[in-house]
């Protein structure tokens, strides 16, 4: 971590992060933690937090959970938070199927957003995608009825794979016909713009959990 990004973890990390491994067995009491009830949305993989924090302040009706596994990533959010001076947002640190699996009850999110993750571009390593039917089954589970799942990358194959995998899943429906409109409030990060200027595009993908009835 640089010296800044030391002291905002120093300062913020008790506060509003937590240690995947240091929650107790079971749900996580996400309405304790932040302090007041409210829609839960999950971020996973918010890498350097430059869209997360933004999205977090531009909606303070939501409680809105960061988990990553990087922690200089987190602790640049953690110096975004402060500077916004949010009390929307907090963070975890670790696995997010293991977060999933053990402390997300089900039927509780209001919304997962996953934004561009690795995409692992080489086919021998394509086993290794998050996006799979058993990790997508298991947030669908986790999701409320009418709850969404958000999902962007700007690589054209694992775009394919995730209309696939997601389309196969009985507990969801595509919002659209295929893929999703680019949502206006998702900004374009540094990240994004360069896979633009190597001449790729971004696709999104928006599905609903079905109501069980």
């Amino acid at each position: 971590m640089t010296a800044g990004q030391a002291r905002a973890w120093a300062r913020g990390w008790g506060r509003l992060g937590r240690e995947l491994g240091d929650l107790p067995p079971g749900p996580a009491d996400l309405d304790a933690w932040f302090g007041r009830p409210a829609p839960v949305v999950l971020e996973i993989g918010s890498g350097m937090g430059e869209t997360t924090a933004r999205l977090a302040a531009a909606a303070p009706e939501v409680n809105y959970l960061a988990v990553e596994v990087y922690q200089p990533g987190l602790a640049q959010l953690l110096m975004r938070a402060e500077e916004l001076e949010l009390a929307n947002l907090r963070l975890l640190r670790g696995d997010a199927v293991a977060l999933l699996d053990q402390h997300i009850a089900p039927g509780s999110l209001a919304e997962v957003r996953i934004f561009f993750p690795d995409p692992w571009p080489k086919t021998r390593h394509h086993k290794r995608r998050l996006i799979q039917p058993g990790f997508v089954a298991l947030v669908a589970s986790r999701l409320a009825a009418g709850g969404l799942l958000r999902l962007a990358t700007d690589w054209e194959h694992y775009a394919e794979q995730m209309l696939a995998v997601c389309q196969a899943e009985p507990a969801l429906r595509n919002r659209y016909p295929e893929w999703a409109p680019r949502p206006e409030w998702r900004s374009v990060t540094k990240f994004e713009g360069r896979a633009e200027q190597a001449g790729r595009t971004s696709r999104d993908l928006v599905f609903e959990r079905r109501d069980s009835e």
